[in-house]
This record gives C-alpha cells, structure tokens and sequence, in this order.
C-alpha cells in the first residue's frame, strides 16, 4: 500500500482539486482557491522570566478574502509549522462560507511550548506577536480567536495590546473574548452546540433516536467536554467514552460527563475515573457506538483505521481529523461523517455573533445566541444533505460543494483585479 500523505496542506489542495474537478472549475480559478493570498512569517524577541532573551517564530496566514475580512484562531504549539497553518487558514474559507458568514479564512500560530511557560511569559509573548501582525490584523481587516492553548485571556492581551497602539478600545479586533470586555455569551460552548446540533440533523436523517444512543469522544478539552455535556444532559445521551493526551476511559454503562470533568481538573486525565477501563485513543476511534466525536488534533482517521471506525454518525468536532483515503473508505461503509467545516462551524458562527455585537454595541442573552446558532447550523446542514442526496456524493464533499460554489460566485461578481 502506498503511504497516505498526511501534510495538512497537501489534504487541504487535494480536497479542493476533487470539488474543482466535480464543478470543472477553470484551472486558473482553482489555482486562485489553493494557493494563500498573504502569509507572515515573524520573528520577535521575548525576555523570559529568567532575564534570557528567547527568539519566538510566529505565522499569520489570510487564506482568501473573497467573502469579507478574514477569521481565523491562533494556536500556541510546539509543533506549529506553516503547512499547518495554511491548512487551517484554508479550512475557515471553506467554514466560514458554508456556514453563510461575510468572512474570508485566516489562520495564525507561535511555535512555543505553553505548559513549560509561565502566565507572564505567555503575555509578553501574545504582546509582541500582536504587536508584529499587526499590521495585517483589526475589525475590518482579519480577527483572531482562540484556538489550540489560547483562550480568552489570550485574546484579551492581543485586544489590549491592539487597542494601546491604536489610542482607543477596539474590541472587534478578536473574538472568544471574556464577558467583561466584550465578549459573547455563549461563545464556549459554540463549537460543541455546532457538533450537537448537526449530530442531531444527521440523526433525524437515519432515523438515530439520540435518547439513549452511545457517544464516544476523543479529546476532552473544551469541545469535547461542552459536546459531552450537552449530549448528555439536553439530549439523554450516553457518554461511554471519552479520552485525553494521557489516555481514555469506557463504560458500558456510561457516565456523567460532568463528574468526569471534575475528576480530570483534580487529576489532570480522565484517566482512573471510577467504574470505567482504560482504553487507548486508538481504541475509542473504533468503539462500536452511535455516534463518534473525533475533537482532538488532525489525522487520527486514516486509511489505516477508516476501515474500523463503527460509529453510524462521525461528527468531526476537531479540524482535519480525517483524511481524503478515510473519507472514501467510510463513505463505502455508509457512515455519515460530518466533516469538520460543517460540525464545528459553530465557533466561528458564535465569534461572528461577538465581532457584530462589538460593532453594534449592543449585546444579546444566552438564549438569542443560540437560537440564532441552531438556525444558521441547521440550514447549513440541509444545504450540505440536499447537496449530498442530489449529487450521490459524501458530506464532505457536498459540504465543499456548497462552500466552494459560494466564494466561485463572488469571485464572478467581484473580477480579477486589475
């Protein structure tokens, strides 16, 4: 067999070559849809707690802006690398367009090991990484949000540091913000509702009663822990497995998610919870279960596990966690995979709702975001299926479909410049 290409990059092309090939898209034109419009690389001096100077090297890259201003997280990892970068900045194109939003895709990173720094290292570090993107950053030219080890109080030193260089309060220049200064209720849960709310579409679709279905997820981070909540508690759920970078946990019988929670704050795993086994990753990916929620890192689908997958609804909670070899292959298997710029749209569609009210200054309740949230998931996804029983394709292929079409229109409408 010959080895699958994992560059995040080269999947992100390949998925965008197989929806052009299917449109019979004009070379030029998907030669524009895969190649970044802007990339920054930057450099920048930190002083460490120690008093050493430590040279970080950051990105910034703004996919395609055809749609409106781009959006897109900021990641803080040690394996950051500017493939990955580009991918993911692709990826929001694509998200950010399926889901209706007027964004383009960017995406940003600083290659840094987070849980070796300390919190006043972190900040000096987001203070000069703003301060070297920012002149391709702001609330109508590319907004950050948070993303892998970033979170809200990330976003508020970039907001902060923002705002000092321009002379005034600019809150729209991020989103995932804290309340206080901004920010949108709902926003944490967003990403997990999007995974909820197409789960429960597709299961209207098959004909799943979700009251009482088995869920397993891989990563329980943010996403995964609000998508176990709200499984659990909104729609009867049981959550039978759950996993962390340390390891994960099963029981037939299920859990409560939430106990699991507090288990993992005292521990640091959800390892050892009372009443489960231990399982490896792998091993959760290939649990016979109603629905899986791959919400970890990329890649963990591949043509070497895809076969094994058991789950009737794949909802990808995380971003490129499945390959294009694993795509046919589960497709074959009559899974319903809902890719991951459909499933975790929710996010970005809940920044939307922050950066609109930043701009407004008038804010919205818990229960307005979302309802607005389910609205524009749910048409999203009826968009994609329609697409899908239409065309014979698989979800991600119509969901590119539908997104692809959308910036392909624009780019009719707007020309090429000059």
């Amino acid at each position: 067999m010959v080895k699958e290409e994992l560059n995040p990059f080269e999947i992100a092309k390949q998925q965008i070559e197989r929806v052009g090939k299917h449109l019979k898209l004009d070379p030029g034109l998907l030669e524009i849809l895969k190649s970044p419009q802007r990339e920054l690389s930057v450099n920048f001096p930190v002083r460490m707690d120690d008093g050493k100077i430590r040279v970080f090297n950051g990105y910034r890259v703004q996919f395609n802006g055809a749609l409106g201003p781009y959006k897109g997280g900021i990641r803080y990892h040690p394996q950051v690398n500017l493939d990955e970068v580009r991918a993911l900045s692709c990826w929001m194109t694509w998200k950010t367009s399926l889901m209706g939003l007027p964004y383009g895709g960017s995406k940003g990173g600083v290659i840094c090991d987070p849980k070796k720094m300390s919190k006043a290292e972190l900040e000096r570090m987001t203070r000069r990484y703003t301060t070297a993107i920012s002149t391709i950053i702001g609330p109508e030219q590319d907004i950050p949000a948070p993303d892998v080890y970033t979170d809200g109080q990330t976003m508020a030193w970039i907001m902060d540091t923002y705002s000092m260089n321009r002379g005034y309060s600019v809150p729209g220049v991020v989103t995932g913000k804290p309340l206080a200064i901004g920010g949108s209720k709902g926003r944490d849960e967003a990403t997990s509702r999007g995974v909820v709310y197409t789960t429960r579409e597709a299961a209207k679709k098959i004909k799943l009663n979700l009251k009482g279905a088995t869920v397993a997820i891989m990563g329980y981070g943010n996403v995964g822990w609000f998508a176990a909540k709200i499984f659990h508690d909104e729609y009867g759920c049981k959550i039978v497995a759950v996993s962390d970078s340390k390891g994960g946990i099963y029981s037939e019988k299920g859990f409560d998610p939430k106990e699991v929670k507090d288990h993992k704050e005292k521990t640091g795993s959800v390892v050892g919870f009372p009443g489960t086994n231990k399982i490896s990753n792998e091993a959760l990916l290939e649990l016979k279960v109603d629905v899986l929620v791959p919400a970890a890192l990329e890649n963990v689908i591949t043509a070497e596990n895809a076969s094994r997958i058991n789950a009737k609804i794949v909802a990808e909670g995380a971003n490129g966690p499945t390959t294009p070899a694993a795509d046919e292959i589960m497709h074959k298997k009559g899974i319903v995979d809902i890719p991951d710029i459909l499933a975790n749209g929710g996010g970005v569609t809940v920044s939307y709702f922050e950066w609109v009210q930043n701009l407004q200054h008038f804010f919205w309740t818990l229960d307005e975001v979302r309802q607005k949230l389910d609205q524009i998931i749910t048409t999203a996804f009826n968009n994609v299926w329609e697409v899908r029983e239409q065309e014979k394709v698989d979800m991600r292929m119509a969901a590119y479909i539908v997104a692809v079409k959308r910036v392909v229109e624009a780019y009719r409408l707007r020309g090429i410049f000059p």
